[in-house]
């Protein structure tokens, strides 16, 4: 048994770790609550059982094209603004490492409750682990003018907060909080780094296929607006919190159809609010004036648009494509003609699937994280991961090294996507990094300088690449400056019939991940 500012609550042991799940960090979402920022939860009397995983967020399914690959489950309930706890040594005193990780999903999909996040490994090893539930899609990121913004990252605050405050009777040290996630997770906790909020509150962070980033306001409401005009309701928080909750998942999923992560369009995210956003995260960080004693470790997976593109057969629908498929990137990255020419030459036997996919990949990734890096050198780590899923066409794709990061390829949930017999001496090697680095900020290879150093995890040893994707960060003019929503200099604006056939590919991709 464990006291929380709220009440206490009763774990159990699964194979020496103490799991707490369940505990709730904030009230119900609901109700008067409703698109507002989390309030902290109802105290409760006596012992609140904390042996199973809390309600999950409300989402919409995947689609059977990503189904075959992703888990998600659905645990019904109003409560989902809860935390798991996994920790070798419940009790003030032992003040050990503490990982807090955010899972990704678009920021639309997602939870804490996916087998792959066993935190009971980062336990084994010496490192307390949470894993937070919080709001997702319309419910989360919607933007409203009678609602304030980011209600989904202001619940994540308050999990870090509580964490914090919270973390010391379950073995862990508040001064030692590593604030860790994957995709939209990573983007997060990048935009928390840079949130005055929550300065003092982490001491290291793990970025991983993920850069901090706002989003335009304008992309947002675009979402709202047409989620609005099914509905036939005014896009206002109050006419949507009057909308059937299975209603509004249905027309949320059938309006993100038309948004990729290759070609863009209307979608969900984080914007500047002048509170907890107060400017641009990444300017922020870059710039120094945020975040600036903590630890990064920073990184993607070698073949991330894989799991964008691969399933339903959209590779060999880009490849035919060809060049439309080429100008709705090059309009998706603000880039002129020299990028993909750039691209091209240093890939001759690419297909245009692939140069679309990296281009979108170091646009959204890489270019960012390099300048993070660049912003941050000697405290910063950089890796790879390179490992190619043992299922066909997948590549090292987007979320492959979760189940070695997790140490967790035992689970069918991380088979789905790496096939059978993933190498577990590669689980080994990266986990054990993750874990180096929340108890001391070394992972194991040099932080970041002008050599650009960037750690490999792939078939083989790990090993130290000095600059590997130097050349193609090069070929962006903003590489070493953040950039800005327009045309890079010397590009011509997508004009109509550019903006017509990006409109085309969005409908044939939505089509094909029905």
């Amino acid at each position: 048994m464990v006291g929380t500012p709220h009440g206490a609550v009763r774990g159990r042991y699964e194979r020496g770790i103490a799991v707490f799940r369940g505990i709730p960090y904030a009230a119900p979402p609901f109700g008067a609550l409703r698109f507002r920022p989390p309030r902290p939860p109802e105290p409760w009397d006596g012992v609140r059982d904390a042996g199973a995983f809390g309600p999950t967020a409300p989402k919409p399914a995947y689609s059977e094209a990503f189904a075959q690959y992703l888990s998600d489950p659905v645990i019904p309930g109003d409560d989902c603004l809860n935390l798991n706890v996994w920790t070798p040594e419940p009790g003030p005193g032992a003040r050990l490492p503490v990982l807090l990780w955010l899972h990704g999903g678009a920021l639309t999909r997602g939870s804490s409750a996916v087998p792959v996040y066993d935190g009971s490994t980062f336990a084994r090893d010496g490192v307390v682990c949470v894993s937070v539930n919080y709001r997702l899609g319309v419910e989360g990121y919607g933007l409203f003018p009678d609602a304030p913004p980011n209600p989904g990252l202001r619940d994540q605050l308050a999990a870090l907060r509580w964490v914090h405050a919270s973390i010391e009777a379950f073995g862990g040290d508040p001064d030692r909080i590593t604030l860790c996630g994957q995709s939209a997770g990573a983007i997060s906790a990048g935009v928390l780094l840079a949130a005055p909020q929550a300065r003092g509150l982490v001491r290291r962070a793990v970025l991983q296929s993920g850069a901090p980033e706002a989003v335009e306001r304008d992309k947002v409401r675009r979402m709202v607006r047409r989620m609005a005009g099914r509905l036939k309701i005014p896009a206002t928080a109050e006419a949507f919190a009057a909308v059937d909750r299975a209603v509004l998942l249905r027309t949320q999923a059938e309006v993100g159809r038309l948004s990729s992560p290759v070609l863009g369009g209307p979608a969900f995210g984080m914007v500047v609010d002048g509170d907890l956003v107060p400017r641009d995260p990444l300017k922020a960080l870059t710039e120094g004036s945020a975040a600036g004693d903590v630890d990064l470790l920073m990184g993607w997976t070698r073949d991330e648009y894989r799991l964008w593109l691969v399933p339903g057969g959209l590779v060999d629908h880009v490849d035919r494509l060809g060049a439309v498929a080429l100008a709705g990137a090059m309009a998706r990255c603000h880039a002129g003609h020299d990028v993909p020419r750039g691209y091209r030459a240093l890939h001759p036997d690419a297909g245009t699937a692939e140069i679309v996919g990296q281009m979108v990949t170091d646009h959204l990734l890489r270019v960012p994280l390099y300048r993070l890096a660049d912003a941050r050198p000697g405290t910063s780590h950089l890796y790879e991961f390179a490992w190619p899923s043992l299922l066909p066409g997948l590549g090292a794709c987007h979320a492959l090294e979760l189940g070695f990061v997790f140490d967790s390829g035992d689970v069918p949930e991380s088979r789905k996507l790496a096939g059978e017999g993933a190498p577990q001496e590669l689980a080994d090697a990266m986990h054990s990094a993750w874990v180096r680095f929340a108890t001391s900020g070394a992972p194991g290879w040099a932080a970041w300088d002008a050599t650009h150093p960037v750690r490999v995890f792939g078939e083989g040893e790990p090993y130290t690449a000095h600059g590997p994707r130097d050349a193609e960060i090069d070929l962006w003019p903003a590489a070493r400056a953040v950039p800005e929503p327009v045309p890079a200099s010397g590009a011509r604006a997508p004009g109509a019939e550019l903006a017509a056939a990006v409109r085309r590919l969005r409908r044939s991709v939505a089509v094909r991940h029905r």
